[in-house]
């Protein structure tokens, strides 16, 4: 099992996320752009588990989530290490007129060459992300996409052990693009019975 989860972003995201992974065994550290200070309010409504950090000892956990608007998504990454780190990209580019034809997370893969970038949680609203996913006698469904198979099985288990259904939807230009704003998949919540 993975151990930690870092979670770049605050916000509803980066809180969706962090009990999310909480609800799965993991430790969390949360980190924003204002630093672990301006974090104690949050940190204590999470709870026991999560700690506030800076976005460096985030991108040290084991899975580090970017949970920022698509805009400062640069500036988040900027300056971190990537060796072979598992990212999940959650973020949604609401536009997506800039993307000449790729997707979303394969910019995001670019910006943090080194790491294995699974795209996921990004199709659910926060609100339904961070609730509890074991719903209607099912397991709310989770999709993840991703080039590297190691990554993407990592990514599945931790939502599966916070116990929703995973669904692998391949790589990060197929899957991706099914998950993206605008796309099929985009604010769809399925129960898997």
């Amino acid at each position: 099992m993975t151990d930690s989860v870092g979670v770049i972003g605050a916000g509803r995201l980066g809180q969706a996320m962090a009990r999310t992974a909480l609800r799965a065994g993991r430790r969390v550290v949360i980190a924003n752009s204002r630093g672990p200070e301006s974090l104690a309010s949050v940190v204590s409504s999470l709870g026991e588990g999560v700690s506030a950090g800076t976005v460096d000892e985030a991108a040290a956990a084991d899975i580090i989530v970017i949970a920022v608007p698509w805009d400062r998504v640069p500036a988040a990454v900027q300056g971190l290490e990537w060796n072979s780190q598992i990212v999940i990209d959650a973020t949604n580019d609401w536009a997506a007129d800039d993307l000449n034809g790729r997707t979303s997370s394969e910019l995001v893969a670019d910006l943090v060459a080194g790491a294995r970038v699974v795209k996921a949680a990004n199709t659910l609203g926060a609100d339904v992300l961070g609730s509890d996913p074991q719903q209607a006698g099912g397991r709310r469904v989770i999709f993840v996409s991703g080039d590297d198979a190691e990554a993407k099985s990592a990514v599945a288990s931790l939502f599966e052990d916070a116990g929703f259904a995973a669904i692998d939807l391949g790589d990060l230009a197929t899957g991706g693009e099914l998950q993206q704003i605008h796309h099929p998949l985009a604010g769809v919540n399925l129960i898997r019975l």
